[in-house]
């Protein structure tokens, strides 16, 4: 596999991607979750991330598939997810769509679900750890649209990004 680089020969973490996008839909069932990773993965390790970002990439793929699962689908398997992978340059972008009522984000929403507010509440951590993980975290809910969740990671260091491969 070839890919285009800068003149001092350093590959771009997309570039193998770059300008490419892809999109799938899967029933609303938690086992297809392990597939979604493993896709993850392997883009993880075609782009050359690093660990760290990596991490942060998988980790926020799943929980928002996740909560479309459970949340915005009610575990129902004859309602699709989609998740659509934008790949640049400089970043992934990420936006995971389901078809389900919504939700209020201020009240699911906890600033600090480890702290004396948050450590006792059921909801809200895996918006904390997406929106700590990630460099940008964007929610549109509500009929008809369903929710969508936009992440968007880095990959290079640079003006607003965040943490370089």
């Amino acid at each position: 596999m070839t890919s285009g680089g800068s003149q001092s020969g350093e590959r771009s973490a997309t570039s193998v991607f770059s300008g490419d996008e892809f999109s799938f839909s899967m029933p609303s069932r938690l086992e297809y979750l392990s597939v979604i990773d493993k896709l993850v993965e392997g883009i993880i390790e075609a782009c050359e991330i690093d660990e760290e970002p990596g991490i942060a990439l998988a980790t926020s793929v799943i929980e928002a598939c996740t909560n479309a699962i459970q949340h915005g689908h009610k575990h129902d398997p004859s309602k699709f997810f989609s998740c659509r992978f934008e790949f640049a340059s400089d970043r992934i972008t990420v936006t995971v769509t389901d078809s389900g009522a919504g939700f209020d984000l201020d009240k699911v929403l906890v600033s600090d679900p480890t702290g004396p507010e948050g450590i006792m509440k059921s909801r809200g951590r895996g918006i904390f750890i997406m929106k700590t993980m990630m460099d940008e975290v964007d929610f549109s809910t509500g009929d008809p649209t369903g929710t969508v969740v936009h992440l968007v990671k880095f990959l290079t260091d640079g003006p607003g990004s965040g943490p370089g491969v």
